[in-house]
């Protein structure tokens, strides 16, 4: 796993050194090794700039970027079938000097075009100029493990692994983009494509960006979409063969992930996800598999004694690591430096910790990211289904209109009750509809439209996210399999898969995603939610497979976040930090936050009301980005 950045500028106002800045800003993501080519077009100049850190072929054989004839290539990420394809490749007449997937790739460019990535099982964002042409692509994989973004205005196209590096570049400006900042205060992320600057995109999972450098014509094709998996007819199989071949899959998606010329590990939560993939993999070894797991003094939010529990019963090297307060409150100033736009999941600051640990023995982590989106494991499908289903619609209508003709806030019993006023009106919203998708965009809200409106000093435009593509799956899909497919296409990526990659990367650790490769969402899509969800019981056939290696008795506990214990440290550790970003004079100067309703919000946690914690640490996070980097 490694870190790029380039550009083509048709300006030709760019040069090595620039290329050179844009690749040491982000020194973290590679840091054993880095280099820049840069090439000149009668119309362009193009750059690409690479970080290294070395996982396959340490040898200087795998310095990037990388050429072959009329072919470079700056590559993010790992081909873990890379052997294969070799050996493909070598019986139409191909030579290879390295041990490298990086050579393979280029070399499967060469040989069947740009269509090779369909071949390719791996994690990979990457930019190739392709000179005979005169075209330059730029390429993510199909669940969007590896990040790719780009910007293009003024006949200048930038991309990057991260945002940061654009800022290196002259031509990039720095213009706030409030649609985007809406849909970060209502999902605590921003959903792909967009990104919090104007003129600036994530490129989509599964697409490929093709720049002409001729004609400056930028086209964006998608060679893989989750939803044509989930609209192909449902298998009809037995659990028991599902499970089986399931079983398969993630054996071979697990060993796969373990290719590598340094020490590799796994992140261990104890929970089913993460269960899996140590049991197959620890089930088909002699040496002792290298486990990590993160914990805390407070007994609601530590899991480790459930790790430590599953890592004695299959007998894995297992590290635990106790984090303290300090620690913890350590990472939060850096934040804005690991994610460059404003992202607001807490459990960034367990998953940098845990990622803190690992990288002290290992090179490669594994992480069990995904189970919940392929496998319903998230209480928010029951919850839709539910909220949408149980009642007649003529009483669903008549509570949704009663509830709107009652102030939240003036209810006794449920004052200083978490979050109570948001879900009492999204609620509201969820019994005015019949959807249980709609259900789920609405619970996936941290705040409502009308909230927004309330605390933003700006009018912005409802942005189309992924959230709206309902009508895209057809009826071979129920309820729960439709909302699977829409997680998988926003949360998943846009939060979980972020949150990892910039933990990982932030102190030089590879992390990769077993539960992601695209055979088992391929599998999963086509198999009965009833098979996932079944009377209550989340992850079904996921649970079945892991029972065969771990006793239910050990496995069997609540289900709990990755998160840590902010609302009881806010009022200590971190009252200071609040008070000095969520100033009224700072926010009434800036004019973006309606500073009366902030401020109210503020000195209600503050005197001890914790309904409002997570719209407070959103506001925080935005006001330590927006200083940062001086929008």
């Amino acid at each position: 796993m490694c870190g790029i950045a380039g550009f083509s500028d048709f300006t030709k106002k760019s040069n090595t050194s620039i290329l050179q800045s844009m690749t040491d800003v982000i020194s973290y993501r590679g840091p054993n090794d880095q280099g820049i080519y840069t090439k000149e077009f009668p119309e362009t100049i193009v750059g690409l700039g690479h970080r290294r850190l070395s996982i396959l072929d340490l040898s200087p054989l795998g310095h990037q970027p990388y050429h072959y004839n009329h072919i470079s290539l700056s590559f993010n990420g790992e081909i873990y079938n890379f052997k294969e394809i070799r050996e493909k490749l070598r019986a139409k007449g191909y030579s290879f000097e390295s041990n490298s997937d990086t050579e393979v790739i280029i070399k499967s460019y060469e040989a069947d075009g740009i269509a090779c990535v369909e071949d390719f099982i791996g994690m990979f964002s990457f930019s190739l100029l392709d000179q005979r042409t005169q075209k330059m692509y730029l390429v993510r994989d199909r669940a969007g493990v590896k990040p790719m973004y780009w910007y293009w205005k003024n006949d200048t196209l930038l991309f990057g692994s991260e945002l940061k590096s654009f800022h290196c570049h002259p031509a990039f400006s720095k213009e706030m983009d409030t649609d985007s900042l809406a849909l970060y205060f209502q999902y605590s992320y921003i959903p792909a494509p967009y990104t919090i600057f104007k003129n600036t995109h994530k490129l989509s999972p599964g697409h490929i960006l093709e720049l002409d450098l001729k004609n400056k014509s930028i086209n964006i094709n998608q060679y893989w979409n989750v939803i044509d998996h989930y609209n192909k007819p449902k298998l009809t199989i037995s659990l028991a063969e599902a499970e089986e071949e399931l079983e398969d899959i993630l054996k071979s998606a697990c060993e796969y992930r373990m290719v590598s010329d340094v020490p590799v590990g796994v992140f261990l939560s104890g929970g089913y996800d993460s269960s899996a993939v140590a049991a197959l993999l620890q089930s088909n070894r002699t040496e002792k598999l290298k486990t990590f797991t993160i914990g805390f003094d407070e007994p609601k939010y530590n899991e480790a004694n459930h790790a430590k529990k599953v890592a004695e019963y299959l007998g894995t090297d297992h590290t635990e690591y106790y984090c303290t307060h300090k620690e913890a409150f350590d990472i939060i100033p850096t934040l804005p430096d690991i994610y460059d736009e404003p992202f607001g999941d807490n459990s960034i600051i367990p998953t940098t910790l845990v990622s803190q640990t690992a990288v002290k023995k290992v090179n490669v982590a594994l992480s069990a990211d995904g189970g919940d989106e392929i496998f319903a494991g998230y209480p928010k499908f029951k919850m839709s289904l539910d909220y949408t289903s149980n009642f007649p619609a003529s009483i669903r209508r008549l509570i949704s209109k009663s509830m709107s003709l009652i102030n939240p806030e003036l209810i006794p019993f449920t004052r200083g009750a978490f979050n109570f006023e948001t879900r009492y009106n999204k609620m509201q919203l969820i019994l005015a509809q019949r959807d249980p998708l709609y259900a789920m965009k609405i619970i996936s809200q941290f705040n409502t439209n009308s909230e927004l409106k309330s605390r933003l000093n700006f009018s912005f435009e409802e942005q189309k996210t992924n959230f709206d593509i309902g009508n895209e799956l057809n009826n071979s899909n129920d309820a729960i399999n439709k909302m699977l497919a829409i997680d998988y296409k926003t949360f998943l990526v846009d939060n979980n898969l972020t949150k990892v990659d910039r933990a990982t990367m932030s102190v030089s650790l590879e992390g990769r995603e077993p539960l992601l490769d695209h055979r088992i969402i391929e599998f999963a899509a086509r198999l009965p939610s009833h098979y996932k969800l079944h009377n209550g019981k989340t992850k079904l056939i996921l649970k079945n497979i892991v029972h065969k290696h771990i006793p239910q008795s050990i496995m069997d506990r609540p289900k709990m976040g990755f998160i840590v214990p902010i609302m009881g440290w806010f009022k200590n550790e971190l009252k200071d930090m609040i008070m000095h970003h969520l100033d009224e004079n700072k926010l009434r100067h800036e004019g973006l936050l309606n500073h009366k309703e902030v401020v109210r919000l503020r000195d209600k946690y503050l005197r001890g009301d914790s309904e409002n914690i997570q719209k407070i640490w959103h506001m925080l996070i935005f006001q330590m980005w927006k200083e940062r980097w001086k929008v």
